[in-house]
């Protein structure tokens, strides 16, 4: 039985079907989730044929070294930045043999946030392979720590399957 909310589940199932009827591999970047993204994916029986990859890069140098983000771009713009959130996705695929890949990087909380950038605040990035990479910034802000990171996780999901319907 699952762990998971009955919401992840059933999106995470309609993806994993898509994608393996499609035969798009998949990889996921993820931060603030920290790994719940690959989680609801592999709950799904048959996901092993969809899944390629997932890395979990809660720290910069994580996401320097798995993913190849410039440090530079972290430090000019902040782990939590749109910018990052890019180069994650476009990193995820680099080091993957995906066609698509998410990356999610944000501020759960409770701390950690700031005029600029609140708690709640989580960018998203969709990169496919040999086009630009699309980018969406949300706001969980009525949302504790747990709700953020679940929330996070569905609209990654939303993004892969929106990409792998299109």
């Amino acid at each position: 039985m699952s762990t998971l909310p009955s919401i992840l589940t059933d999106t995470a199932r309609e993806l994993v079907e898509l994608s393996a009827e499609r035969h798009i591999p998949l990889a996921c970047a993820e931060s603030c989730t920290g790994g719940l993204v690959a989680a609801a994916i592999t709950e799904i029986a048959g996901s092993s044929a969809v899944l390629e990859r997932g890395y979990v890069t809660y720290s910069n140098a994580a996401k320097a070294e798995s993913l190849g983000v410039p440090v530079a771009l972290i430090a000019q713009h902040g782990a939590v930045s749109e910018e990052v959130a890019r180069a994650m996705a476009e990193g995820a695929l680099f080091n993957s043999h995906a066609e698509i890949a998410v990356s999610v990087t944000g501020i759960a909380g409770p701390g950690g946030g700031s005029d600029q950038k609140p708690v709640g605040l989580v960018w998203f990035a969709l990169a496919r392979r040999g086009g630009p990479a699309h980018t969406e910034r949300h706001v969980f802000s009525h949302l504790d720590r747990h709700g953020v990171r679940e929330a996070a996780t569905l609209e990654a999901l939303r993004l892969l399957a929106e990409a792998v319907r299109a």
